[in-house]
């Protein structure tokens, strides 16, 4: 039997549906549209009728905010429905499934989601379909019917065999051509008659499978074709580039190889090469496995120095993103992730810069064919943020730049860093029988033909056809992966590695050794019916691949098991250098390495450097320019964008990516500590990016010389080195044709960053060229953004947030040469002499200029402290750009040079006599993006009352223990348990992590006796941070809730609080599902009730992730044993879900009580509603709330997210000592 649901948020809670309703009316101009319900649509199929009653109020919804029916209501005056095309995945159905799993115990039953909109008022035909072309993206959606499912079971049709394409050796010219049209692929004819030549070499016919494969291993996007032609011809309008080339040859010369073709490629890594062999790159590890770029490095700890590999990559997802932004952009980071991963990287930090149009023009003005710029880009923050906020990666760096030429297709780049000890990687040649195993997920349809859709250009009609070449994410299953792969005892048995992204098994797999048998038989799948070629391309994503040694295949599939992951052994090392794979027991791949690393025909292009340009400095007036410059969409805030990426998981960040005490001054770099365990880590990394779309436009040689300044520059302000610094670049172009100017421009830009290498003696190490950035006749900006990145002692880090008013402040720049390059010599004089000064603490804080010069230096760096500033009277030039120019703060008693000016008090820009308020300009700093990405929401006028509840002494366990246990539980979608057991550790506990298996219903058996069994033996139940069931359905907590609610689990939490007199914690998602559960504040687990308090989304309807205040209300909790009523302390807070509600006659019993621990606050210690203190939008701003007892405790914030370093750019007191508390109760 099929049950059916239909879910709908209660009036007050229904914030998706009232922000679409807005968005119809408002952003389309549909004013008759009176209302709009929303309804999440549930379909469930083998499951009993007893445990689908349970899951209605535990699983399917929450009493609290929901409103269930059997029925869809009869209201409004049309109704329509969404659902995911065949073959996507749905973490809402996938969720819903695995909870029920738990909360019964049993095989996981069958789940269908859809949106149901109900929409009210008169509406015109064209209206319905605007509307309906608004909220579906045929991408990925598609309408659903109304009607109910007799079943839910998919009736797939056994695929037909892989044929073998009839005639193709006798193919002439004009019919290759026509059947490369015909089956849509990727590679050029010649590239197809250099497949004829070589199957008639076989003396056989190919099989589809072989040509899709070949089509999707030799695409621009898995094997650079476009940077491997041949440049024949190399001419040259401008005598800068043309000198720059001559010493590209000279270079050559010098390297032997004169007499390699020139391309693309070779000017993007020649640079590292040459300084490789001058001895000023001296610490690459190198080896046969393409990864990430890694380089040795010395970590040291408060145990010693140690070797370690520092791995760092940038990923795009330009294409994918453009067509399904969601599900593109989650899949960029996710792919970026796997890349340092497979190298035994744990990724401990993300940046992610963007490109797009302007997001604030009319929907009138979207392009045919295309999405809204605005939906676009709101989409795909949603899509990013989504996946590393599950995964639990810092996004230390966020930053969109704005051109008109992005609205030929989105630039969507996710930069990721890895780190990992010297002695846990092993990297060998794999050996014939050898073992390579799939890791994580299963394979479908999604992503089938990405890496071939992702290298051509589109139009309006190639669009309508993309949906399976979108990879679709699933982070808690990856993970999954980071745990395993940062377990020592799996890493050291893996010889070689690469991950699943682009060309699926057949590059993946295909890669790993020369010769290979791989047997697609054995590839997991997520449903029936795919054939040989599907299952040898698709892209489905967190799969890795990994070559064992036989002896190791059994230890190590079961430590992936531990980890609640599908392992399978499908392939084998061969001695023969040929790749073949087995469909169904026929051979449907058999093909020579030799043949597949040709890379398909030799290819050969002219290049013509046009003249470069220069982007000329504006000089308007002062205060005409002030006001300007605030509303310019590449410097005005992106607050609201930022704020939806998690900075701190991990409690590594030093600096949050928005500083000063009102967190407003826009970080110029992401920097962090290294992923240490069990030790005190001293040493930091740091990476930025530089680029300017308008300099690259007008001399794409001056912009990448400049996005490489930059991006050192931004090092040298943090305090970070920049002699031991390394680059990774990001290409991106129009698709290249025959015309020699379109293949100037690379060759341009590539000219001026090997230009840059050189001057600087730092060489760009790795990178990515996307060379598809044209729509029919539009194309992108040349674009060339370099990353940077170096490593330094933490304590050398600072901020760029003016830090005092009275402060002198100086301008410090080098020389320039005519054509507004810097001169070399005085730009590495400068960058020495300005690192000497911050290591020196004469320099506070520094910033680099940027595109509006010395003006938008000043006004960021007063942002976070509310402070102003005063021009010296000689000041002039304000708004030029300074590249490898800074604005420096002087400590005060330092000697001051090159002044620019004073901070000040008023709160104000001031040049002879000329006065903007600050305020002022921070209204329209603010505003220009608001529509977009907004920060300010609604809140209710009345003030929180400021809760007291003091307790002089507090009572000790009756169980007394030198050290405590502590058990944390992880579950699919955990991701703060690092962070939890490194607190717990340093307050003297002994914590152990104890991870949750649900592949098979005997797993989950397994994993409740083995759970039940460690809580008897534990003082201390703690559930930690993350998005369990990635936040699904619907809802947070459910996958937990559904877990402690089984027989099993009741008891043991019992027995650890009345026999044993134990404590339970959790923090965020942890204190989500102990809210849920009961635990808090009844201090027993109980079912729904629809009066209870619970947590729901954050008011303003996305993810907030910021440093908030918090006040000691009362210290009633043996965890705040250590705290005094009226204590405050800084804390980092990452949530979407994070607004508790309660009633009034609630809160009331809880303040009685002393069950309300905790209360955000303002600058003046005051409870608050105002979101920039309170940005869940809490009711009386409750933050923490205890059980009667006080035993068990939850709050939102993120308390084990502090240490030594971290968020040096926030003033705050960080330490609240509650797991100290909670230690110091059993002593």
């Amino acid at each position: 039997m099929v049950y059916r649901l239909f879910v709908e948020k209660k009036p007050g809670f229904d914030n998706e549906a009232r922000a679409l309703g807005e968005d119809i009316r408002s952003f389309l101009g549909i004013a008759p549209l009176k209302g709009l319900r929303l309804f999440n649509r549930y379909d469930a199929e083998g499951i009993e009728p007893a445990l689908f009653e349970r899951a209605k109020a535990t699983v399917f919804s929450e009493p609290q905010l929901d409103d269930v029916y059997e029925e869809l209501p009869d209201a409004g005056d049309f109704a329509f429905a969404t659902e995911y095309l065949p073959g996507q995945f749905d973490q809402r159905a996938d969720s819903a499934a695995q909870c029920i799993q738990l909360l019964g115990q049993c095989e996981r039953p069958a789940v269908r989601t859809a949106l149901v909109y109900v929409l009210e008022g008169a509406l015109t035909e064209d209206e319905l379909r605007a509307i309906r072309k608004y909220v579906i993206n045929p991408v990925e959606r598609r309408e659903a019917s109304l009607s109910r499912f007799a079943t839910l079971k998919a009736d797939y049709a056994p695929p037909e065999a892989v044929p073998a394409v009839a005639g193709f050796l006798g193919f002439s010219e004009g019919r290759l051509s026509d059947f490369r049209r015909e089956y849509g692929l990727a590679m050029d004819d010649a590239d197809l008659a250099f497949c004829q030549s070589y199957f008639r070499s076989e003396e056989r016919e190919p099989t589809l499978t072989e040509i899709r494969m070949i089509d999707t291993y030799w695409s621009d996007h898995c094997r650079h074709t476009t940077f491997l032609t041949e440049l024949s011809e190399v001419r040259f309008d401008d005598p800068t580039a043309e000198s720059a080339y001559r010493r590209y040859l000279a270079i050559r010369a010098a390297l032997g190889r004169a007499d390699r073709p020139v391309t693309l490629m070779d000017l993007a890594t020649i640079g590292a090469k040459y300084l490789k062999m001058t001895g000023a790159l001296t610490d690459l590890d190198e080896s046969d496995e393409i990864n990430a770029c890694t380089v040795k490095i010395d970590v040291e700890t408060d145990e010693g120095t140690e070797p370690w590999l520092l791995l760092f990559k940038n990923e795009t997802h330009n294409h994918p993103t453009e067509i399904e932004p969601f599900g593109g952009a989650a899949t960029c980071l996710g792919g970026a992730i796997r890349d340092p991963l497979s190298g035994r990287g744990y990724v401990y930090q993300a940046m992610r810069v963007t490109g797009a149009a302007d997001p604030t023009r009319p929907i009138e003005e979207t392009i045919p064919g295309k999405l809204p710029q605005r939906k676009l880009t709101a989409t795909a923050a949603a899509g990013y943020s989504s996946y590393g906020n599950q995964i639990g990666l810092a996004t230390g760096l966020v930053d969109e730049v704005y051109h008109p030429g992005y609205a030929a297709k989105r630039m969507e780049i996710g930069a990721v860093v890895g780190a990992a000890p010297a002695r846990n990687v092993r990297r060998e040649a794999p050996a014939p029988g050898d073992k390579v195993v799939l890791l994580g997920g299963r394979t479908g349809r999604d992503g089938c033909g990405g890496a071939t859709g992702s290298s051509k250009s589109h139009t309006v009609s190639s669009l309508e056809s993309c949906g399976a070449e979108v990879q679709k994410g699933n982070a808690p299953e990856e993970r999954k992966l980071q745990r395993l792969f940062r377990n020592p005892e799996a890493m050291r048995r893996i010889k070689r590695c690469n991950d699943f992204g682009a060309g699926g098994v057949s590059v993946a797999i295909g890669e790993l050794a020369d010769g290979l048998s791989i047997d697609l038989d054995k590839v997991p799948k997520k449903y029936e019916g795919l054939d040989g070629t599907e299952l040898a391309i698709s892209e489905s994503q967190e799969r890795m691949a990994v070559v064992l040694a036989p002896e190791d295949v059994e230890a190590f599939l079961a430590l992936a098991h531990e980890e609640n992951l599908e392992a399978t052994v499908v392939a084998e090392v061969t001695e023969e250098p040929r790749l073949r794979m087995r469909w169904r027991g026929e051979e449907i791949v058999d093909l020579s390495r030799e043949f597949l690393n040709s890379n398909g025909a030799p290819k050969r292009a002219a290049a013509l450097v046009e003249r470069q340009g220069a982007l000329a400095d504006e000089n308007p007036p002062f205060v005409e320019g002030l006001r300007e410059m605030a509303g310019d969409l590449n410097v005005c805030s992106k607050r609201g964008l930022i704020e939806r990426f998690d900075a701190t998981n991990g409690a590594l960040n030093l600096l949050m990516p928005l500083g000063g005490r009102r967190q407003r001054t826009p970080a110029q770099v992401m920097a962090s500590l290294l992923p240490v365990q069990g030790k005190a880590c001293l040493t930091a990394s740091v990476m930025v990016y530089g680029f300017n779309p308008y300099v690259s436009e007008k001399g794409p040689y001056i912009g990448a010389y400049l996005a490489i300044v930059e991006s050192v520059a931004k090092l040298v302000a943090a305090g970070a080195s920049w002699r031991n610094a390394h680059l990774t670049l990001q290409e991106y172009f129009e698709r290249m044709t025959g015309e020699p100017e379109k293949w100037g421009r690379p060759a341009a830009a590539l000219l001026g960053a090997l230009a840059a290498q050189l001057d600087l003696g730092i060489a760009a190490i790795g990178g990515k060229d996307s060379m598809s950035g044209s729509f029919e006749d539009m194309h992108v900006p040349p674009t060339l953004v370099s990353f940077a990145i170096s490593t330094c002692r933490a304590d050398d880090i600072i901020g760029n947030a003016f830090k005092r008013a009275g402060a002198k402040v100086g301008l410090l720049r080098p020389n320039y040469l005519e054509n507004g390059l810097p001169e070399p010599n005085s730009l590495r004089a400068l960058f020495d002499e300005l690192a000497k000064r911050i290591r020196a603490g004469e320099i506070v804080s520094a910033q680099a200029v940027g595109s509006r010069g010395v003006a938008e230096a000043v006004f960021k760096m007063g942002l976070g402290n509310r402070i102003g500033f005063r021009f010296s009277p000689r000041a002039a030039n304000l708004f030029a750009r300074l590249p490898g120019g800074f604005v420096v703060e002087y400590r005060e008693g330092a000697e001051a040079g090159n002044l620019l000016g004073q901070t000040t008090e008023l709160y104000e820009i001031a040049l002879r006599g000329e006065i903007v308020a600050s305020d002022e300009l921070e209204e329209i700093y603010d505003g220009r993006l608001e529509g977009v990405f907004p920060t300010r929401a609604s809140a209710p006028g009345k003030r929180p009352p400021k809760f007291v509840y003091g307790m002089q002494e507090h009572p000790r366990s009756g169980v007394r223990v030198a050290k405590p246990r502590v058990l944390i539980p992880v579950f699919p979608g955990t991701n703060c348990e690092y962070d939890t057991e490194r607190a717990f550790r340093l307050a003297g506990a002994v914590p152990e992590i104890a991870v949750v298996r649900n592949l098979t219903a005997s797993d989950v058996q397994r994993s409740v006796e083995e759970f039940a069994k460690k809580l008897s033996r534990a003082q201390i139940a703690f559930i930690p941070g993350g998005f369990s069931g990635g936040d699904e359905p619907d809802g947070s907590g459910k996958f937990i809730t559904a877990f402690f609610r089984s027989p099993a689990i009741l008891d043991a939490v019992s027995a650890l609080l009345d026999a044993r007199d134990g404590l339970i914690g959790g923090i965020c998602n942890g204190f989500q599902a102990l809210v849920k559960l009961g635990l808090l504040p009844y201090g027993e687990i109980r079912e729904p009730d629809p009066d209870a308090p619970t947590l729901t989304f954050n008011r303003i309807g996305r993810h907030q992730s910021r440093i908030v205040r918090t006040r000691i209300s009362s210290n009633l909790s043996p965890w705040l044993s250590h705290a005094e009523v009226g204590d405050i302390h800084s804390a980092p807070i990452s949530h979407g879900e994070g607004r508790f509600i309660a009633s009034e006659q609630m809160i009331r019993m809880l303040a009685d009580g002393g069950q309300i621990a905790t209360q955000y606050v303002d600058d003046q210690g005051t409870p608050t509603m105002d979101i920039d203190f309170n940005p869940s939008g809490s009711t009386a701003a409750i933050e923490g709330i205890t059980s009667p007892d006080g035993r068990v405790f939850g709050r939102m914030a993120h308390s084990e997210r502090v240490g030594k370093f971290l968020y040096k750019n926030v003033p705050g007191d960080y330490e609240s000592r509650i797991f100290r508390g909670a230690v110091d109760y059993f002593q």
